[in-house]
């Protein structure tokens, strides 16, 4: 009798390739039918189904194995500025685009758009979320551009047909010889991180002052998303204040205009991205909107990319849920699969429940920015946005983790792409506001709009009645809220709140009775644990399993 081979592998489960990842995630179905962007579904599937496809999955490994690295100048030393990036990256760079997720919803602005284009942002970050940075950024500056485009013609003449192109163009040209065009940010300096009002970058008036008049800057910026896009939004003190400035890479005449990238920076994750810090030397700038007005200006933009912040972390949930679930159909420990013991089955559905919860609230807060001319819709906007990007990011290291956990040492190894998302989760939460930021931003807009909060109070109150334990939650934080509970020090768990309750009535609302149950139960109730896998008794496990993985 022969002795066993070395080569021979068991109890080890195929690779987790060749699958609709829209198709096969229900949660995300219903909600975008819900959301207002049912007509959106054939469009959704198909990108699904690209997305899972072998050699995409591939991409978004080799982009971040291979990342980007700078070319400051050239052999005669002369100053190139330029950052040289995998092949992978602009492979995926050409998908994200012709899905739209730069500018689908403003080229093609039919209700739902909004939520149809946050539905493709949460597809594709399950593949790959550095190379949605730099397409989230020019997403979000639409609203800037078109407003201050008649200040400045060139905006509405020569960039937004650009930025509304589906055509990825990689090079690096003057915009006018290009076929699409991306646009960054760049707001942080070395003293200030999010306080951007001590900012030191000065802005002096070329000849006139003005909106739409060229400025000369001089400074740093110490975070520079996305230095290769081809012009940026950018904050330096003129003299009239904080103000917002128009900064391509190339000027209308064709020359270069003096940006220079001092480095890239080595992060934990979104390493496939390049950030840099830059330094200001007479760089030419278009004011947008009138000087002092800086932080107004170019809050619209943060809007957006919080958002996407929020979204974008719900899809790297469902990518490291459906590895669990996946590892977990087919290991085999103790005599049985993983997926058939209670602990694990307990551990598997709350990570789904998570998954599903984020799903839901993101899908709704799309909604709110595709109805912009309802009253109530935008007053749930100002304050629920932030809450959601607070508490949907604050979660993910956590979620990631778990998932990894559910894998053991094949999760832990770079080979999966676990250690991946657990290093990309904490971006989101960092960028465009840390928690702190985020949370009170809430009570600004709270304080700001009373009506803000009375919107997430109505949207919470839609399901009330139909579950006791959200009826007593919601009497809670209603309490906290309107009975002199509001300070500054308790606005993270007043922040978690509403998030907790606009999740669960959603839940109540549309998901499977199973579903919205255990979150009730585990949210909501706190005499439970805090750990993943905590779920209590009596919850329909089975249920929730199969509606997350089948």
């Amino acid at each position: 009798m022969s002795a066993p081979s070395n080569d021979e592998v068991a109890n080890q489960p195929p690779l987790l390739q060749g699958h609709n990842i829209f198709s096969g995630d229900e949660a995300l179905q219903e909600a975008v039918a819900r959301e207002g962007a049912g007509w959106a579904v054939d469009t959704l599937s198909a990108l699904g189904l690209q997305l899972g496809r072998p050699e995409v999955i591939e991409l978004g490994n080799l982009a971040n194995k291979f990342p980007p690295g700078l070319q400051t100048h050239d052999r005669f030393g002369r100053r190139r500025d330029e950052v040289e990036f995998h092949p992978a990256w602009h492979d995926l760079m050409t998908i994200f685009m012709r899905a739209g997720l730069h500018a689908s919803a403003w080229s093609d602005p039919r209700p739902g758009s909004h939520v149809a284009r946050a539905a493709a942002f949460f597809l594709c970050g399950q593949i790959e979320n550095g190379a949605q940075c730099p397409l989230t950024m020019t997403f979000a500056a639409v609203p800037v551009l078109r407003r201050h485009s008649v200040a400045l013609p060139m905006l509405s003449e020569t960039w937004l047909p650009r930025i509304f192109s589906r055509d990825y163009d990689r090079r690096f040209l003057p915009v006018n010889e290009k076929t699409s065009a991306l646009i960054g940010m760049g707001m942080t300096e070395k003293q200030g991180g999010s306080d951007v009002r001590t900012n030191t970058t000065r802005a002096v008036p070329e000849s006139e002052s003005g909106p739409g008049r060229a400025y000369l800057l001089t400074g740093h910026k110490w975070f520079f998303s996305a230095p290769m896009c081809d012009a940026f939004l950018v904050l330096a003190q003129a003299p009239g204040g904080l103000s917002c400035f128009f900064t391509p890479r190339f000027l209308p005449d064709g020359r270069r205009n003096p940006l220079c990238i001092q480095r890239l920076k080595d992060k934990l994750g979104n390493r496939s991205n390049a950030s840099s810090e830059v330094e200001f030397a007479g760089t030419q700038g278009w004011l947008l909107g009138e000087e002092g007005r800086g932080v107004p200006t170019i809050v619209e933009m943060v809007n957006h990319t919080r958002l996407d912040c929020a979204v974008g972390t719900a899809g790297i949930m469902r990518l490291a849920l459906s590895h669990a679930l996946h590892h977990a159909s087919h290991r085999r420990a103790f005599g049985r699969r993983l997926i058939g013991q209670p602990l694990m089955r307990n551990v598997l559905a709350d990570l789904a429940l998570e998954s599903e919860a984020a799903t839901a609230l993101g899908l709704r807060v799309a909604r709110t920015f595709d109805a912009a001319d309802d009253p109530r819709e935008a007053d749930l906007r100002r304050v629920l946005t932030p809450a959601a990007k607070y508490w949907v990011c604050k979660r993910g290291p956590m979620f990631a983790a778990e998932a990894m956990e559910v894998l053991g040492g094949n999760g832990y190894v770079e080979e999966s792409v676990l250690p991946r998302l657990y290093r990309e989760m904490p971006v989101n939460s960092i960028w465009e506001g840390s928690g702190n930021v985020m949370c009170l931003d809430v009570l600004r807009a709270a304080a700001k709009s009373p009506d803000g909060i009375a919107a997430v109070f109505a949207e919470i109150d839609a399901a009330l009645g139909s579950d006791p334990r959200l009826d007593r939650f919601a009497e809670k934080v209603r309490d906290d809220w309107m009975k002199g509970k509001i300070e500054e020090a308790n606005a993270r768990r007043l922040s978690e709140s509403i998030v907790l309750g606009v999740q669960a009535s959603l839940l109540v609302r549309f998901a499977p009775p199973a579903v919205a149950d255990a979150f009730c139960a585990s949210r909501l109730e706190r005499d439970g644990g805090r750990a993943f896998g905590t779920l209590p008794s009596g919850v329909d496990v089975a249920t929730i399993l199969a509606r997350a993985w089948s």
